[in-house]
C-alpha cells in the first residue's frame, strides 16, 4: 500500500534530481498531472518546512540544502565501510557489468550502492532499486543469512508470482534453490525476475548487517560465465575485506 501524499513528496524530489533546475508550480503540476491547488498546498508546505525555496523571484522552486544536511546525518548512522564501494567499483570495471550492494527490506531487497555498467545494453539499477527477495540472486543471498524461522516469517508475507519461466513460486521451490546455492557456492538467477537478465550473488555479512553483493547483466553476455563471475566476486571480497575487523 502506498500513501499518496508521502509518495508525492518523494516524486517531487526525484523530479528535481532529474531536472537539475528550478521549476514553477505550473511546470510541476503539468509534469505529474496533479491539480494546481493540491500542488500549491504541497509546495507551500515544503517551503514552510524549509525544504524548498525560490532562488530568484518568480523563477520557480528548488530544494534547499536542508535535504542534503538531513541525508548526511542519516547516512552517518549506518554507513557502509569504504571498501564496499571499492568492491562494486572493481567488480563492475573487471566484468563490464552492473555491480551492487543489496540489503533486506521486508519481502524485498533494496540496492544501497550501485556502480552501473558502461555498456549500452546493461542492467539499469540505481540506489533504492527494489526487487523481490525470493526471486533474485541478490535477494536469495540475503535469505541464506536468515534462520529457518526468520525465512518462514518472510515467506508468509510474500505474494508468489510467476515473473518468468524460472521464478520460484512456492516456499518449497525457494528453499530448494537455496540448497542448490549452498551446494554451488553462490546464488544465481537466469530471468527469474527480470526477463533476459542474469546475475550471480554471494552473502556479504558485515558485523550484524545482512548484505549481499551481486553482479548482473544481459543473459546473453553474463549467462555463459556466471560461475566465473561468482568466483571473481568471492576473490574480490576476500582481497578487499579487512582482515582484522568484522567490518
Amino acid at each position: 500500500m502506498i500513501v499518496r501524499q508521502a509518495a508525492n513528496v518523494l516524486e517531487i524530489m526525484e523530479f528535481f534530481a532529474q531536472a537539475k533546475k528550478p521549476a514553477t508550480l505550473a511546470e510541476i503540476a503539468d509534469h505529474f498531472g496533479w491539480p494546481r491547488s493540491s500542488t500549491f498546498n504541497l509546495l507551500a508546505t515544503l517551503s514552510e518546512k524549509g525544504y524548498l525555496y525560490e532562488p530568484r523571484p518568480r523563477a520557480g522552486f528548488y530544494p534547499t540544502p536542508r535535504w542534503l544536511a538531513m541525508a548526511r546525518m542519516i547516512s552517518e548512522v549506518e554507513p557502509l565501510p569504504p571498501w564496499t564501494h571499492t568492491l562494486v567499483a572493481d567488480l563492475s570495471a573487471e566484468t563490464g557489468e552492473t555491480a551492487s550492494i543489496v540489503a533486506p527490506a521486508g519481502v524485498m531487497a533494496v540496492f544501497i550502492d550501485v556502480v552501473e555498467s558502461k555498456a549500452a545494453i546493461r542492467y539499469f539499477a540505481t540506489i533504492g532499486h527494489r526487487v523481490p527477495i525470493h526471486a533474485t540472486a541478490s535477494g536469495r543471498a540475503l535469505l541464506l543469512q536468515y534462520s529457518q524461522e526468520e525465512r518462514d516469517s518472510v515467506y508468509r508475507k510474500i505474494e508468489f508470482k510467476q515473473y518468468g519461466p524460472s521464478t520460484p513460486i512456492s516456499i518449497e521451490a525457494v528453499e530448494a534453490e537455496l540448497r542448490n546455492s549452498i551446494a554451488r557456492g553462490y546464488c544465481q538467477s537466469f530471468g527469474d525476475y527480470s526477463r533476459d537478465l542474469a546475475g550471480a550473488a554471494i552473502p556479504l555479512p558485515i558485523g550484524d548487517r545482512r548484505l549481499s553483493v551481486v553482479v548482473a547483466g544481459p543473459e546473453f553476455r553474463i549467462g555463459p560465465k556466471v560461475a566465473d563471475v561468482a568466483a571473481l566476486i568471492a576473490r574480490t571480497v576476500e582481497r578487499l575485506r579487512p582482515k582484522t575487523t568484522a567490518a
